[in-house]
């Protein structure tokens, strides 16, 4: 569509004679125009802080929700591998109940094959009772030898045990040692002194529990490394020898005390 151009719109037209010094100018005459720059910018600004804080949420959220899954895939994990133990100590169990089952109709068949055999014996000594006679003779004299030779054993350790006393005083002095009650029934207080070679004065001790079968160490002072405290009671309750203990316990209170 064309346009048809008007020459009263020109802008000769609108141009002021230039005779006329007074005559207002071309910008005076066109209209004031607001363009709203300073409504747009605080707009721009608003929508900038909003942003800013949906791009802020939005990351911890995504931080929050990576953490929270990672959380859950530990103890997924975790959870995995409890079961997995569990599954091992059943498969353990179960084994073990299998063996103890296999070992007990072993035993079963055993014990049923020596009834029957005991029988058969049964039998045959009471088909013979001069026979049976002198077996339980016979087995009369075994016992009868036993019991001397447990008889000269116990003499045997009734001796031995008159040298104990000066023993133990040897090694109580040998290595500077106490050995008394510990406020309660089988407990042992073993003592030492001359431990520390900055003050001789200085004691280091430690409790026997001796309750149970296997003896243990309820405390002791300095504190010392558990595994070794372990390796030495283990040691007396294989062969049962208090010199070994009481060695290797001041040979650790005197390394602890060197620190």
């Amino acid at each position: 569509m064309s346009t048809i151009f008007e020459p009263s719109l020109s802008t000769s037209a609108m141009r002021p004679p230039l005779s006329s010094a007074d005559a207002p100018s071309m910008a005076d005459s066109l209209p004031s125009i607001n363009f709203g720059f300073d409504e747009l910018r605080d707009r721009m600004a608003k929508f900038t802080m909003r942003f800013d804080t949906f791009i802020e949420q939005g990351r911890k959220r995504v931080l929050q929700e990576r953490n929270q899954f990672r959380m859950n895939v530990a103890e997924l994990q975790e959870d995995q591998r409890m079961k997995k133990k569990d599954i091992e100590i059943m498969t353990s169990k179960s084994n073990s109940h299998q063996q103890t089952l296999a070992k007990e109709a072993a035993e079963t068949n055993e014990m049923q094959a020596a009834i029957a055999s005991l029988s058969v014996q049964r039998d045959a000594h009471l088909a013979s009772k001069e026979t049976l006679k002198q077996q339980i003779a016979e087995t009369q004299k075994q016992i009868d030898a036993k019991l001397a030779a447990q008889r000269a054993y116990a003499k045997h350790l009734d001796a031995q045990s008159r040298f104990n006393i000066p023993e133990l005083d040897f090694w109580t002095s040998t290595l500077c040692m106490e050995i008394e009650g510990a406020g309660q029934n089988d407990r042992l207080k073993f003592s030492y002194s001359h431990i520390d070679d900055r003050d001789w004065k200085r004691e280091a001790f430690f409790e026997l529990d001796t309750s149970k079968r296997e003896y243990e160490i309820a405390s002791c002072k300095p504190k010392l490394e558990q595994e070794k405290v372990d390796r030495i009671v283990d040691q007396l309750n294989e062969i049962r020898d208090l010199r070994l203990l009481c060695k290797g316990m001041r040979e650790l209170f005197v390394e602890a005390m060197k620190v």
